[in-house]
Parts: structure tokens; C-alpha cells; sequence
């Protein structure tokens, strides 16, 4: 939209009204946005917050809230809720405890499958996570929601998948469909797979003999 501005009777310059218009201070984003990342939004946009500029954080969804307090509620300090959100919950553990929050995750809360099994290298720190995000074809309540469950193993500088630290259970018992997933996560990020039936290489070749190749300090050689 355009505005010509007047002067004695002669148009003069034309303005984009609308380019002038400073952006709005009250937008709200609740409904999408965490408080940190309504607080990073406002920061990147200019917008004063000070005290008197509230920030509303996104309401936690009562259905989410009611499987993350039952896992809570189970376990108390052996897991974390990272965040729960419409449709997304996250909760970590330690590897020590993933097998039985993972039984309690299917046969309490009728999760029945595995969707994706991934990893994250985090060299800073010295561990690999792996997250399982799980889902649900059998019960019409639970089936637009995905739950991640996540832990962390020891990340060796130099490493020797399957004979050094870089290990966790597998959940193959638990979830039958993360068997090619885990195989995955074990050639390319080197973290085994304690208990599952078929720890071999999967699009590797065998006699691969360079670091896992998802680990971030893999280089492609001759580049």
C-alpha cells in the first residue's frame, strides 16, 4: 500500500506506509513458541524485555503432560523431561536405566514401535546421544504423538566400535523395529549395541577402517 504525500497542491514523493510501520510489540507467539524462544525472537527483533514487556510461555498440552508425569511419577530422578509440547515429548535417562523406562514406555503407555533411531555427536563434551523416537499404530489417543527417549554414552577420541566405552543397551526386545536403526547409529557413530542380535556393519563395507563417518571430526580424505 501507497501513500502520496501533498504539498501545495502537487504530489510529491510517494511512501510505503507500511514499510514505516514499526512491528508490533504485542504479537503473541504463545501458542508456538517456548519462553526461551519467545526471548531469543524479541532479542533478534530489537524489542525491549524489561520487566514490564511480559513474556507468556507456551501452555504445556494436559494429555502431554499427563504421560510425562506418568513417567516422572515411575522413575522421579532417573529421568528428565526435557519438554513436552502438542504431540512431542522428550525425556532422557542415563543408559543404565533406557531398558526399563523403555518397557515402562511401551506396556504402560502403549507406545508400540520405533519410528527413527538417531545419533548426535558432541566431541566438546565426549559423549554420543541416541535418541529413539518412538510412536503408536494401536491406540487412537496416542497416535499423533511422538515421544523421544534419549541417553548418552562415552565418546572415545580414538575409537574402536564395539570393544571400547561407546556403549549402551539395545532396545531390539523392547521396540523390534529399531534392529536396522541401531545397526545404523553403530557404523556411523561407532556406539554398540549391547544385547542386539546382529551388530554388523549395514551400508559400510567391512573392512571400512577410518572413524565412524557421522562423527564430527570425520574428514573426507583428499578434500
Amino acid at each position: 500500500m501507497t501513500k502520496k504525500k501533498e504539498k501545495d497542491g502537487e504530489p510529491s514523493e510517494t511512501t510505503d506506509v507500511l514499510s514505516d510501520k514499526p512491528e508490533s510489540q504485542d504479537t503473541d507467539l504463545s501458542n508456538t513458541l517456548t519462553k526461551d524462544e519467545l526471548r531469543k525472537f524479541y532479542e533478534e527483533k530489537g524489542i525491549d524485555l524489561s520487566p514490564d514487556v511480559p513474556i507468556h510461555p507456551k501452555p504445556i498440552p494436559e494429555f502431554e503432560k499427563s504421560l510425562s508425569d506418568k513417567i516422572t511419577s515411575k522413575f522421579g530422578s532417573k529421568v528428565n523431561v526435557d519438554y513436552v509440547r502438542p504431540n512431542r515429548i522428550r525425556v532422557s535417562t542415563k543408559r543404565e536405566d533406557i531398558l526399563d523406562v523403555a518397557y515402562f514406555i511401551r506396556d504402560e503407555l502403549r507406545y508400540d514401535h520405533a519410528e527413527s533411531v538417531a545419533g548426535v555427536d558432541y566431541p566438546d563434551s565426549k559423549e554420543i546421544e541416541i535418541v529413539y523416537h518412538l510412536g503408536c499404530y494401536t491406540d487412537e489417543q496416542n497416535g499423533s504423538q511422538i515421544l523421544a527417549l534419549a541417553t548418552r554414552v562415552p565418546r572415545e577420541d580414538i575409537p574402536s566400535p564395539g570393544k571400547d566405552k561407546s556403549r549402551t543397551p539395545s532396545l531390539r526386545d523392547v521396540f523390534y523395529s529399531v534392529e536396522f536403526h541401531e545397526r545404523e547409529c553403530f557404523e556411523m557413530f561407532g556406539v554398540y549395541f549391547e544385547g542386539h542380535p546382529d551388530n554388523r556393519r549395514l551400508l559400510l563395507p567391512e573392512d571400512w577402517a577410518d572413524i565412524p563417518p557421522f562423527r564430527k571430526d570425520f574428514k573426507i580424505k583428499g578434500r
